[in-house]
């Protein structure tokens, strides 16, 4: 192998090392409740208390 195939490779191990450790430690958005996910949830919740609503489940 030459010298540049060999920096090439080595690089792209280097990226791929970069890419698994992000991969493991990106945040998933849809497991993330933001402020108007908790006030609905909060209102949904008291609905069901008070015979508003029902659960669909």
């Amino acid at each position: 192998m030459t010298t540049e195939t060999q920096q090439i490779l080595a690089e792209l191990k280097a990226i791929r090392s970069e890419l698994d450790f992000i991969k493991g430690h990106i945040v998933d958005l849809d497991l993330v409740l933001t402020d108007a996910d908790l006030k609905t949830l909060d209102e949904s919740e008291k609905e069901l208390q008070q015979g508003k609503t029902k659960r669909l489940v």
